[in-house]
């Protein structure tokens, strides 16, 4: 049997149906004791090509959800991650939860405040 480029084996399943190579992945699968789950994800086909990329988030908004029991701390920390913010308006603000404390911040900045607000006892969503 001649040996078949990879040019040649590709124009062979561009011609087979979605079901004729659903088949063949499944018999390699078997013949060959390995799973071929990422190829078989690509091989999609072009409803898979459609949908655009999932690509990474880059800025994210960081969501007070509420204060919890230790309003007091959450109101410190708010003001020490919003620069400029009054024990006032940081009050309003705790208070008046769910309610974006920071918006569109580097994940970096956003974990680092997430964390900060959920040590202090407020309960805080990324989006």
């Amino acid at each position: 049997m001649a040996k078949l480029s990879n040019e040649e084996l590709l124009d062979v399943f561009k011609e087979m149906t979605l079901l004729e190579l659903s088949g063949f992945v499944k018999q390699f699968e078997e013949t060959f004791d390995v799973t071929a789950a990422a190829p078989a994800a690509v091989m999609a086909g072009p409803a898979a090509g459609a949908a655009p990329a999932a690509e990474e988030q880059d800025e994210f908004d960081v969501v007070l959800e509420g204060a919890g029991e230790k309003k007091i701390q959450v109101i410190k920390v708010v003001r020490e991650i919003v620069s400029g913010l009054g024990l006032k308006e940081a009050k309003e603000l705790v208070e008046g939860a769910p309610k974006p404390i920071l918006e569109k911040v580097d994940k970096e900045k956003a974990n680092e405040a997430k964390a900060k607000l959920e040590e202090a006892g407020a309960s805080v969503s990324l989006k």
